[in-house]
């Protein structure tokens, strides 16, 4: 296969629950290959299961964006004199050691089984709320706007503090921002929703500089006062981007594509509904199955490896399918059913190694209590028109459903 055989990157899909065939067969013959992306500049692309793994574990493979080489999808990559700055600084997923430890270790204490176990019964209360809402409401739903985005934002303000009622802002603000910028105008209404984002969050923080509360921004401000005997904000700002973007965007369409699945797969729901000791497993199954954030795993080549038989030379950037990576037959038997009984968590939805997404358990637990919750309450739930109707984010770097109209 040449590479100009493959399709045009950022990665498409030819339907919501299958990678691309030309990137199966990538996996299947030539899993370490060397592409042209659309701007023109070389990549490699791994599709194997064990060869994702390394690139994102091995420390001579770097996320830091800004490194020459590493690997952009839009359709031009600029020089970094000619990219507009960001206004944040550089985020944990960005970094590489030894700077990225440190960031990590500081606030990974906010996602422990403790913290999450306390905040359990509050994301109960808040899918209960919206999932009765719609009980008491006209049918059809858009279950996207009545549950799936605004369950996972309104956990994630109250962890970080947050007031709920921006949810709106910053969601119009993420939407932009995780589009695939392959035309000027995306760019530039990223770049305008990252301004916006930033301004207001530095405003929120300059506030709880004056009184910490007892959240997560709160507590990191005190952590910083108390080692540094200053806070900086700008790292701060930085934290609570990448927090509030990941914390919603990523579960809300997960919650769109899980509800969907499990709607039109029987044996799935009764199997969940009768054993609800399953639903974690069957959480897991819908993360390896829709792998909805594969175009973020890109890294570049700090010095030469051979991987896969191939030469990877420093400097050269590599792009990861994980959605290909966790259909991989030699891993994942019958890869591509959909089977609740799978069990276990040996899936790269989360990534792998250092940079493995640092909420995934609060995700998990948000999944799960609406699995169990809908499924309890509103165990017929379906979708409202023919499902080649439904319209899914094509364009996103997270992939799912714009909407999503169900009845019952």
């Amino acid at each position: 296969m040449t590479a100009e055989a493959l399709p045009t990157f950022p990665i498409g899909r030819t339907c919501p629950y299958a990678p691309r065939t030309e990137h199966v067969r990538l996996q299947e013959e030539e899993p370490v290959r060397k592409v042209t992306l659309p701007s023109e500049s070389d990549a490699w692309v791994v599709a194997g299961f064990d060869d994702v793994r390394t690139v994102l574990s091995d420390a001579r493979f770097s996320a830091d964006r800004e490194r020459p080489g590493f690997p952009r999808i839009g359709s031009r990559d600029l020089e970094p004199a000619e990219r507009p700055a960001s206004p944040f600084p550089k985020m944990m997923l960005s970094m590489d050691a030894p700077e990225h430890g440190p960031a990590r270790r500081a606030v990974l204490g906010e996602f422990t089984h403790r913290r999450l176990t306390a905040l359990e019964p509050r994301i109960q209360e808040i899918v209960d709320e919206h999932i009765g809402a719609m009980l008491a409401g006209p049918r059809p739903v858009d279950l996207i706007h009545a549950l799936a985005l605004p369950v996972p934002s309104l956990v994630i303000c109250e962890l970080l503090g947050v007031p709920y009622e921006d949810h709106d802002f910053f969601q119009e603000r993420s939407a932009l921002i995780v589009k695939q910028n392959d035309e000027p105008e995306d760019a530039a209404n990223a770049q305008r929703a990252m301004q916006e984002l930033a301004g207001y969050l530095d405003g929120l923080l300059r506030a709880k500089e004056e009184t910490p509360a007892d959240d997560l921004l709160g507590r990191q401000i005190l952590r910083q006062r108390e080692a540094n005997g200053a806070v900086d904000r700008a790292e701060l700002v930085g934290l609570s981007f990448l927090l509030l973007v990941a914390g919603h965007e990523t579960t809300a369409n997960m919650i769109g594509l899980g509800v969907l699945e499990l709607s039109q797969n029987t044996e799935a729901r009764e199997a969940i509904r009768q054993d609800p000791d399953k639903t974690l497993s069957a959480v897991d199954e819908m993360l390896r199955y829709f792998t909805i954030a594969e175009p973020v795993l890109a890294r570049t080549v700090t010095e030469d490896v051979e991987l896969g038989g191939r030469l990877l030379k420093a400097g050269d950037g590599v792009l990861t399918l994980s959605h290909v990576a966790n259909r991989d037959p030699k891993v994942f038997e019958d890869p591509d059913t959909f089977d609740v009984e799978r069990g276990g968590r040996r899936h790269l939805a989360f990534g792998y190694g250092a940079h493995q997404c640092l909420g995934q358990n609060l995700a998990r637990l948000e999944l799960q209590v609406v699995v169990d919750t809908l499924l309890r309450r509103i165990p017929d739930i379906r979708p409202a028109v023919p499902v080649e109707d439904l319209r899914f984010k094509d364009d996103a770097i997270v992939y799912g459903l714009r909407e999503l109209p169900v009845t019952w």
